[in-house]
Order: C-alpha cells, then sequence, then structure tokens
C-alpha cells in the first residue's frame, strides 16, 4: 500500500505545546491513538464492537519519527492506515503532515495484540477486523 485512504484532521491546542511553543514529543502518539480510533469507526468496527466480542487491545509498541513540527492552533493532517495483520497483532502506520501541505511532521506506527478481556491472553485478530479492513482498503495488508 502507497497511500492512506484516512486521515483525521486535528488542531493543535495550547495545552499540546511545550515550553519552546511547538508540540510536545509524546503528543504525536496521542494524535496517532486518536486517528486509530477514527480509522476504526471509519472501516465500521469500533472499540465498542471488539469489547462486545470479549476482546481488547494493547499496545506492544510504539515508533515516532519526527522530521518536522507543529505549533499552536495549526491544523494537523493525522493519516492512518493498518500495514500488516498478523495471527493475535496487527501493525498501523502513521503520518502527520501540516493540513494542505505536504510538510511531514511525523511518521511512525503502532502494534497493537488483540486480548482476551477476562484472560487477558493474546487472542487471534477477529475475521470481522481482518474483513472490515480488506473491505476498506480493498485487501488484507500481511
Amino acid at each position: 500500500m502507497n497511500t492512506f485512504r484516512y486521515y483525521q484532521l486535528i488542531q493543535v491546542r495550547y495545552a499540546d505545546t511545550d515550553a519552546q511553543g511547538h508540540v510536545f514529543f509524546g503528543n504525536y502518539l496521542t494524535y496517532f491513538d486518536e486517528a486509530l480510533g477514527g480509522y476504526f469507526q471509519a472501516i465500521g468496527f469500533d472499540w465498542k464492537a471488539l469489547s462486545n466480542m470479549g476482546l481488547d487491545m494493547v499496545y506492544i509498541d510504539a515508533q515516532c519519527q519526527y522530521k518536522g513540527s507543529a505549533t499552536y492552533a495549526e491544523m494537523l493532517r493525522v493519516y492512518a492506515r493498518i500495514a500488516k495483520i498478523g495471527n493475535t497483532s496487527f501493525s498501523v502506520e502513521f503520518k502527520i503532515n501540516l493540513e494542505n501541505s505536504d510538510k511531514k511532521i511525523t511518521t511512525g506506527s503502532i502494534t497493537a495484540v488483540v486480548i482476551d478481556s477476562k484472560t487477558r491472553k493474546p487472542h487471534r485478530v477477529p475475521n470481522e477486523i481482518r474483513e472490515a479492513v480488506a473491505a476498506y482498503e480493498g485487501s488484507i495488508p500481511a
């Protein structure tokens, strides 16, 4: 996959910035998390659907590469896509650009493991997620 089908607009809040006037580095991971939630809503399979199956997900890895910076009140496009679906985990790729610009702010990824809500043990990624991603993206990333 070379393109991102999903993006979410996020406006930088004053509280997101640090004493230097730009977004505090850890807040980009929050932006990734918000975009992942929006992505799952866009494919028609949100967290509540996972919860209703007796499942949850936990993040086991997060990466962020900083290419630029954003400041208060700027509008950001936070792009998200499922890059890989394994047996019990999936990986999500992100990039953040300034809105209406090719100026790249960050790229990154999150890997999540699906778990049984009661036992907290890994659980196979549900077919419903695989099918929703395939329908949205055109294929299941392997």
